[in-house]
Formats: C-alpha cells, sequence, structure tokens
C-alpha cells in the first residue's frame, strides 16, 4: 500500500481500534490460482504477537482454507471510514482555484502467515467468543448454549478455524493532512453538512478547534 508519510498512522492502539470497530476484513491470500479474496469478520487479540493475532473461521465447504500456499504471507485489509471531498468545501477554491475533488479514508492492511484450525474445541471457545461480542449490545444476548447440543457439534463441524498472528501492519489515514488549515475546516463543515460525521471527526482531529 502506497503510504505518504503525512497520511501514515503508526499508532497500534488506532489500528487496532478500526479493526475491532470494523471486524468484517478482505482476506487476500495466494494459491495455485493466484490471488483469492474472501470477506470474514475476524477478532482480534491484540495482547498475542507484537502485532496481535486475528482469529475468524469459514465454511469448510470454502476451499479458501485448503488452497493458499502454506507458509505464505497474506494481507487483510480493514476498511474505515471514507467520504468524498468536494474542492468547493476549500476556502482556496476561492482564493487561486487551484484544487480538485478527493476522497479521504482510513484503512488497515494487517499482514501475516495464516493456519487452519480443525480443532472443536478450538472453534467452540472462538464460536462462543464472537457471540458474546457482538450479541452484547442485545437486550437479551444469544448464547451458544441457547442451542441444542448437537446441532452446535453439527455447525462446527462445518466451519474450519482461521489464525493469522500480524507480522505486520500498515494504516493510512487520508484525512485532509495535506490540505491548508483553513481547507481542513472547510473540510470538517462540508462533512457535518452531509451527515459525515465520523470523517468529519477525523479531520478535526487534525484541524485548528
Amino acid at each position: 500500500m502506497y503510504v505518504p508519510k503525512h497520511f501514515e498512522e503508526t499508532d497500534a492502539a488506532v489500528l487496532h481500534r478500526l479493526i475491532e470497530s470494523q471486524p468484517l476484513g478482505a482476506w487476500v491470500t495466494t494459491g495455485a490460482d493466484g490471488l483469492e479474496a474472501n470477506h470474514l469478520p475476524f477478532m482480534l487479540d491484540p495482547q498475542r504477537g507484537p502485532h496481535g493475532t486475528l482469529v475468524g473461521h469459514v465454511a469448510r465447504a470454502n476451499p479458501a482454507w485448503r488452497s493458499f500456499t502454506a507458509g505464505a504471507e497474506c494481507v487483510v485489509i480493514f476498511q474505515g471510514p471514507q467520504a468524498y471531498v468536494s474542492p468547493s468545501w476549500y476556502p482556496s477554491k476561492d482564493a487561486h482555484g487551484k484544487v480538485v475533488p478527493t476522497w479521504n479514508y482510513a484503512v488497515v492492511h494487517a499482514h501475516g502467515v495464516p493456519r487452519a484450525i480443525e480443532d472443536p474445541a478450538w472453534l467452540l471457545a472462538l464460536v462462543d467468543r464472537l457471540s458474546r461480542r457482538h450479541e452484547a449490545a442485545q437486550r437479551v444476548p444469544w448464547k451458544v448454549t441457547d442451542a441444542p447440543p448437537g446441532y452446535i457439534e453439527g455447525m462446527l463441524a462445518a466451519i474450519v478455524g482461521i489464525e493469522i498472528p500480524i507480522s505486520r501492519i500498515a494504516g493510512k489515514w487520508k484525512v485532509s493532512q495535506n490540505r491548508p488549515e483553513a481547507d481542513r475546516l472547510g473540510v470538517v463543515a462540508g462533512l457535518r453538512s452531509k451527515g459525515e460525521d465520523t470523517m468529519a471527526q477525523l479531520v478535526a482531529r487534525d484541524a485548528p478547534s
């Protein structure tokens, strides 16, 4: 990923927060047939390894868990907030007109060597953790134990776990850092007028108050 220095985000806590808030990753692997991309939710274990470890699962019927080249690095792409930026929001447009449209976004690329896991106990623990996390906001959270044991056993047999210790991680926060202060404030106002509050907050983080 091309990351100019002014767009680079290196704070591990910031990178991990994006992964945790946007857990659906694009998992890109290489195999005999070339590149393969699958989309699946990951859970981050931030304390396991120098950059954390990603865990998730795929359907056993999905060839992805068999087809990736053993020992080869993969990448998981996590897409955060993104929004179009109009040049009409820049005060510099009226000053000299030398402005063009652009797109702001935040993204994390997590690299590592994946492994497939078929152990039923590991899979049960993963599914339990995933359920507890994503059901926490429900009025009556669903639990794995709410389903019949035999049914859960059958469902676990139909999935394969994926674990990716992160060997390197890159973050790109393209949030108008390369614009003058007045233009950044204009972007904040323009984004808020369009209801793009999350991106506006990211731009405002680097803009004067």
